[in-house]
């Protein structure tokens, strides 16, 4: 059974149900003070927290008196907008309460799906969890469209938790795991403790009720599970109404625990060999050796830039001798990385007209 005793990195994703009162549509401070004390208890063991957060609609909703209808476009948009302002203020003074910084970062699903701006949007959460700030997540409601709209935070909680390489992700929700049957329908529906392996029988069960103010049901928690175990971080659904939902996650309530497939790393590297590399960089013996001490690729250690890629395209890194190492994410464009390979970090600017990111190659993308 999975649990967040060796936790390294935990993304939690809160529903709009749990954060915002359906009848008054405003914010229940009480519980989310609760969740913040939850969060503290996890950072004092030196455990990141990225929270994946709902509610900015919901709360929008209630200042703006829209009730509890279906919203047009114009109108969600317009309540995402109003409600981030108050939600990102709740979480700020919740989470300060406890000396802990919280930033907003609000996204979509072109933020993934594109390569460049999932490298940007993983730098971004890697600096702010290094600075020790609570990145609080959520789909960026006010431009996105159908087209380019994850749909749920269930899955924007996994792709949250991939890119981030974190080994636990935990979906606080109105249900407190995944059963046999819809328990509500199904007097003899029994909840799963553990799921080792997504199996077509384990979709089978899920359902797609959702809770009047979330847009996710099971279906999507399932869906979210294999996205998540597949990059090698566990995922638990459990009850959220309860006062310090993580405490009584880790005291034993009840939960559904998705078991994931190896380790973050071992997966995000497994991910990057099997592409197919757009161009190759020539090391350096200095090079070589660092690489294979586990340090990230410095333009000084480059020789040789073959092929046309953009950033965050793959390409093959070789010896002196032309044997392919590995390979690896770029952060640079081949014109860029002509340019300047061959010369120090601290020349990039002057090389470049503009500062950019010390590796050309870091190594957390980096699979040798």
């Amino acid at each position: 059974m999975a649990t967040l005793t060796d936790a390294r990195r935990v993304v939690i994703k809160i529903g709009s149900a749990l954060l915002v009162d359906r009848a008054t549509g405003s914010l229940r401070a009480d519980w989310l003070q609760s969740l913040a004390d939850d969060v503290a208890a996890l950072r004092s063991r030196n455990i990141d927290v990225v929270l994946v957060s709902s509610g900015s609609i919901a709360l929008g909703r209630g200042v703006l008196g829209l009730g509890l209808g279906v919203l047009s476009l114009e109108h969600a948009q317009a309540a995402a907008a109003t409600g981030q302002i108050g939600l990102a203020a709740a979480y700020s003074q919740a989470l300060g309460r406890h000396d802990i910084k919280v930033g907003q970062v609000l996204v979509t699903l072109e933020d993934s799906a594109d390569r460049r701006r999932y490298l940007n949007s993983r730098a971004t959460l890697e600096t702010m969890l290094g600075f020790g700030v609570v990145p609080i997540v959520n789909e960026n409601d006010t431009v996105a469209t159908d087209e380019i709209r994850y749909g749920d935070n269930d899955r924007l909680a996994a792709q949250v938790a991939v890119t981030v390489g974190a080994d636990r992700l935990i979906l606080l929700s109105d249900v407190d795991g995944l059963y046999t049957a819809n328990p509500s329908e199904d007097p003899t529906a029994t909840r799963l403790d553990q799921v080792a392996q997504i199996t077509p029988e384990i979709e089978s069960m899920a359902g797609d009720a959702g809770s009047g103010l979330s847009k996710g049901g099971m279906k999507t928690k399932v869906m979210a599970a294999k996205t998540a175990t597949a990059a090698g971080c566990a995922m638990a659904i459990t009850h959220g109404f309860r006062m310090n939902p993580i405490q009584g996650l880790e005291e034993g309530a009840p939960a559904t625990w998705f078991l994931a497939k190896g380790d973050p790393q071992t997966a995000r590297k497994g991910w990057i060999g099997s592409m197919k590399p757009q161009g190759r960089l020539v090391l350096d013996a200095g090079a070589v050796r660092a690489m294979r001490a586990g340090k990230s690729l410095l333009p000084a250690g480059v020789t040789h830039v073959t092929g046309r890629f953009g950033r965050g395209d793959p390409v093959e890194l070789s010896g002196p001798d032309g044997a392919v190492l590995g390979q690896g994410l770029t952060r640079y464009t081949s014109d860029e990385a002509r340019q300047i390979a061959g010369h120090r970090s601290d020349e990039i600017a002057a090389i470049l007209g503009y500062s950019g990111r010390a590796a050309l190659v870091h190594r957390d993308d980096m699979a040798v």
